[in-house]
Formats: C-alpha cells, sequence, structure tokens
C-alpha cells in the first residue's frame, strides 16, 4: 500500500507554525459558536470539512478485527478507580462534545456538540448539543445528562477527571440544548478539556453506585460500538450499531467506526498470544521485539500471503517506557541512588541482547519530537524558566544532562564503579559483599512485575544480574493482572514497569502524571512520587502561555526536569508501528502524525476481501 507519511519533525514544526500563525484575539474576540477550537489559533479543517484527512469515506464497513491482551479484566467501567478494565475500552466505549484529530496537536472538532464558543481569555466556553445525538438505546442526550456526568466524574469518577472539575467555577445549562463552563482560573486549555469528558446517561445510574460498578453494570454512551458479550477474564466483544446517531450527520465520523465487531482475547502470557496470532485466532499484533519481527513471522499464514506486515511511522512523542523507582520509599529517595541504578542498567547490552541494538533508546520523556529538551545547557526562555530554581533541581537540569552510555560489554565495568562511587556518596558501603546502609541494614528492594511479559522478566533478569555486582539482591515479585492494579494503585513497589505515553499536545494531565497533588493519590498515574514545585510551575507555564514559543519552552524546561530527575530507567522507544494483520484489513494510505494512537486502529481501519 502506498502510505503518504507524514513523520519527520520539519512536518510537526509547520503544523504548529500553521496553529499559532492566526492571532487568538483575532479568532475568538468575536466570541461567536463556531465549529471547532484549538489552543493557538483556528483549527486546520474549515466549517465544511468533508472527513479527517486520514479517513478514507469510501471505505466498506462490515468484518472483525481481533486483538490478543495479555492478563485480564474484571470491570467493564472504565471511568472509576475500581477494577481492572481493559484500556482500550475508555477509547471505544465513550463519546464527548468534541473530538480530537490525530493530525493537529491541539484541535478539536464537533462531535455531540455542533458548535462551541468561547471568551477571548478563555475563561468559559460553550457547548450546543446536536439535536440527533443519541445514546445506543435511542434516548436523546440531554443537557442534563453533560450536567451530571461532569459532576459525577469530577466527583467521584477516576481521579484523571478530577483536576479538570476542580478548576470549573460552576456549569450551567443555556436553553434546551447549550451547557456553558465557567472556570475558576486562568488556563488556556480548559476550554479544550471541557469537550473530551465521555457524556453517560443519567438515568441509567438512578440508583446504583457509580463508583463501585464493575461486571455487573456496562456504561450507556452514544459510541457507534457496544459491548454484546463478554467473559470475565477471556474475551470482550463490542459490535458496530447500525442506528449510530451520528452516522451522515457528523462529518467527523465520515469514513470511522467501519467493522463491524472489534473483539479482544485475553490470554496468560505473551506466548500464548503470539501462539493465537499464527494459527489465526486473532488477526492483528503490534510487535515492539525487532528481533522478534525479523525471525518468528515466517508461519503458514504469513507465507500464504493471507497475512501481512506493515511498518508504520509517527511523529509522536516517544513518552517514557522503562522501570520506574518509587521515591516514597526511603531507597529511592536520594537522586543519587537513583543514577546509581541507572549506570547499573546496562542498556546497551540489554537491547543488543532483546533487539540486537536495533531500537533506539528514549532519551527523554518527549524524544522524537520538537518538544524534547535540547541537548546541553538550557539556553532562551527554557533557562528563563529553570533559574528561579536553580538551587532545588538538579544541576544538569540546567547544565545539561544525558544517560550514562555503557561500552556493551556485559560487565560495565566503568558505570559499575560510578554506580559504587554514587551509593557510596549517599551513604552505602558493600560490606562481606553486600550492599550496607548507615544503619547496618542490607539495601535491596522489591521488582514487580505483571505475569505474562517475558520480555520485561528478561530485562530485570539482566538488570539483577548487574546489581550484583553491587552487592544488591532485590526481590522480583510477579503477579496477575488484578493484583497488580491493587498494588501498583497503593504504590506497594519499590521499582515496577511504567509506560506513558505523551502527545504534541501536552496539558492538565501532565498534573496527573507528575503533579505534586497527584502523588499520593489512590489509583493515580504519578507512580514515581515526584514532588516538584518547578515541576508543577512548567506544568502551569505550558497551560498558561500565550505563545507557542513559551508553550515549547515550558515543555522543553519540563522534560528536563523529569529527565534528569532520574526517576524512571528507560528502554528502546518505537518511533515506527510493527503490525501484523490479516490481509483484508487495511488502512487509509495518508498517515497522521499520531500514527498508531488511540483511534488509529481500529477507527479508521476496515474490512475488504477483494
Amino acid at each position: 500500500m502506498s502510505v503518504q507519511f507524514l513523520t519527520t519533525t520539519a512536518t510537526t514544526l509547520r503544523v504548529f507554525a500553521l496553529a499559532a500563525s492566526t492571532s487568538v484575539l483575532a479568532t475568538l474576540a468575536a466570541a461567536e459558536p463556531v465549529h471547532g477550537i484549538a489552543m493557538y489559533g483556528d483549527p486546520a479543517l474549515p466549517p465544511d470539512f468533508a472527513h479527517l484527512p486520514y479517513a478514507n469515506p469510501d471505505a466498506p464497513t462490515g468484518g472483525s478485527i481481533i486483538t490478543a491482551n495479555i492478563g485480564g479484566f474484571d470491570s467493564l467501567n472504565p471511568y472509576i478507580v475500581k477494577g481492572s478494565v481493559h484500556w482500550q475500552l475508555r477509547f471505544l466505549m465513550g463519546e464527548s462534545l468534541m473530538a480530537r484529530s490525530l493530525d493537529e496537536p491541539f484541535s478539536l472538532y464537533g462531535l455531540l456538540a455542533e458548535s462551541v464558543e468561547t471568551a477571548d481569555d478563555r475563561s468559559w466556553v460553550e457547548f450546543t448539543l446536536r439535536p440527533e445525538a443519541r445514546f445506543s438505546d435511542g434516548s436523546p442526550v440531554t443537557v442534563e445528562d453533560v450536567i451530571w456526568s461532569y459532576e459525577t466524574l469530577g466527583t467521584v469518577g477516576h481521579p484523571r477527571y478530577h483536576g479538570f472539575y476542580n478548576k470549573v467555577e460552576s456549569i450551567e445549562a443555556v436553553g434546551e440544548r447549550g451547557v456553558r463552563f465557567n472556570f475558576a482560573e486562568q488556563d488556556r486549555e480548559l476550554a479544550l478539556l471541557a469537550g473530551l469528558r465521555p457524556i453517560l446517561q443519567k438515568a441509567q445510574w438512578e440508583g446504583l453506585d457509580f463508583a463501585e460498578s464493575g461486571l455487573d453494570v456496562i456504561p450507556v454512551t452514544s459510541s457507534p460500538y457496544t459491548i454484546t458479550d463478554f467473559e470475565a477474564g477471556r474475551h470482550i466483544e463490542l459490535t458496530r450499531n447500525p442506528d449510530y446517531w451520528g452516522y451522515d450527520v457528523v462529518p467527523f465520523v465520515n469514513g470511522l467506526y467501519n467493522l463491524d465487531t472489534i473483539r479482544m482475547e485475553f490470554f496468560g502470557d505473551e506466548t500464548a498470544a503470539f501462539e493465537a496470532f499464527k494459527v489465526g485466532d486473532v488477526n492483528t499484533n503490534r510487535e515492539f521485539n525487532v528481533a522478534k519481527w525479523d525471525s518468528q513471522y515466517d508461519f503458514a499464514l504469513m507465507q500464504s500471503g493471507e497475512y501481512v506486515r506493515s511498518i508504520l511511522p509517527h511523529s509522536r512523542p516517544s513518552g517514557i517506557t522503562g522501570f520506574v523507582m518509587n521515591t516514597r520509599l526511603p531507597q529511592f529517595e536520594d537522586i543519587r541512588v537513583r543514577d546509581a541504578m541507572m549506570h547499573a542498567f546496562n542498556f546497551e547490552f540489554i537491547n543488543d541482547a532483546m533487539t540486537g541494538g536495533a531500537q533506539p533508546r528514549i532519551t527523554s520523556y518527549f524524544s522524537n519530537s520538537p518538544l524534547a529538551m535540547q541537548d546541553g545547557p538550557a539556553t532562551g526562555r527554557v533557562l528563563e524558566f529553570l533559574e528561579p530554581f536553580a538551587d532545588s533541581i538538579p544541576a544538569d537540569a540546567i547544565s545539561g544532562y544525558s544517560l550514562p552510555v555503557s561500552d556493551g560489554s556485559e560487565r560495565n565495568r566503568a558505570n559499575i564503579g560510578a554506580a559504587l562511587d554514587l551509593m557510596e556518596q549517599a551513604g552505602y558501603t558493600v560490606q562481606d559483599g553486600v550492599m550496607t546502609g548507615p544503619d547496618g541494614q542490607e539495601f535491596t528492594f522489591e521488582i514487580l512485575l505483571k505475569s505474562g511479559s517475558s520480555e520485561n522478566q528478561s530485562i530485570i533478569d539482566m538488570f539483577t544480574e548487574s546489581l550484583s555486582r553491587l552487592g544488591i539482591t532485590p526481590t522480583i515479585t510477579v503477579v496477575d493482572n488484578a493484583q497488580y492494579s491493587e498494588r501498583t494503585d497503593i504504590y506497594d513497589f519499590g521499582m515496577t514497569y511504567h509506560r506513558r505515553g505523551l502527545s504534541l499536545s501536552p496539558g492538565n494531565e501532565q498534573y496527573l502524571y507528575w503533579g505534586i497533588e497527584a502523588a499520593d493519590v489512590e489509583g493515580g498515574r504519578n507512580l514515581m512520587g515526584v514532588q516538584s514545585e518547578a515541576i508543577d510551575e512548567m506544568i502551569n507555564l505550558l497551560l498558561t502561555s500565550d505563545s507557542q514559543d513559551d508553550f515549547v519552552a515550558a515543555t522543553r524546561a519540563m522534560d528536563r526536569l523529569l529527565t534528569s530527575g532520574r526517576y524512571v530507567i528507560p528502554i528502546y522507544q518505537w518511533n515506527i508501528s510493527r503490525i501484523a494483520h490479516d490481509a483484508d484489513l487495511h488502512y487509509p494510505d495518508t498517515m497522521p502524525i499520531f500514527g498508531d494512537w488511540p483511534g488509529w486502529q481500529p477507527d479508521v481501519w476496515w474490512y475488504d476481501e477483494g
């Protein structure tokens, strides 16, 4: 298939420049209802756009996509803390007032809402519901449903929804189809976030405890897909609703939601999942291991041409993937100890063993994007933002930080020596071959892993071998999906695997990931427990910046603080997506900037036996 790849940094920068080129005041001063909203300037698509640039409006409908997933689930409500929920349900089940384009970092277009209106200072935003909007049971989506959804999610829903709600001064109905949000503080992103919360049916939850629901109640939404079959821990099946209200009504959905069935099968480990793919029980698989991609995809379905392999580049940031250290524990409070762990982690040797050295390392939280921190000392606005905190942040956040690099040999002598020095600076010494603290107690910690990931287990095995050269013997605990969720929800671990995807439009969610107030919230996302006034201020700056330049500078400054803070030992990144799939599953010729992001597969894919 010929694919138009929008993947270079230059392309991404051009998109940013386009978004910033139009005066915000010129766009918003009139405060008139419009079809879309952007953080800076105007959305790229005009009011009369017919479909998203990366969607195929001529795609046929029908067929199925079946994915393999490791672990299980014990809840079908992705909007609360309780229970283990498959991550993809949040993106498949709910609809919001506005929808995000995968081709623009900071633009939203009308979905349940036909228009949006906001003040020039973004102190309020108002949405007008489409009269056609319906829940899957045919009942209308009302302003009452919208207000109830925001109040419920903002108070007893998952903590990811609380931050926005706490910044809302009031929500009020405006006529029969309008709803207005008044904000309690300055934050340019709030007008966009107001359009991105799932809208649920108020009537469904009368007499029920929303926060305690699990498998007993499936949330009713207006989504084109509804859950039609499931078996706890085994499979979930969603079916395309032929009576979905948005067809032929909403330009945004033209060319989306083409597959009749989306089925998720669950397996105990990666080996079983891959075997299911090889025999055709699963018809798509994203491969993260390049060595496996090169050597283990010659099975019968591939040889016959029934299955094919596709490589899809993208321009989204790397995010952070690796092993997070829990700074709530005394073992990892000291940055010198965390730095010692970074030196002991022999990435070059591990990468060679796991991928044949083919995967580049994640070098910062926003690497592979124009938002990434720059090499060398901080300069310009980045330096100006960091200087007030110079006495309380790592010195190399300003002077320049880069990850330790080994010689690639198994012994990693130089970095092990550096790690020993760092541990000694932190007050630890090796006594009788055991790393010992000033209190005479052995230095150790627990590494918590989820069952089913042979790759993570292999990496940790190599890491613990390196740690043994420091006289450190961690405890490795492998638990099932439910136990893992329970323990990470209360931060009961020393170190664990951590994956946090990031976008080109970082905003309020950054407070959830690394904000002070999120550090001790049960079920929160700040796994490392970082509490930094400097990081919180960088988040505030990126939210309140009046220019694209200051937004980028604030993000790069935050990236410096997170990376130099040595909270996560990063592993390799995937700047391309390797997806093997049924040859009858197709994707559009045009690849968006956020390719292979939730909403790319399966939303724009289709099935065609021709």
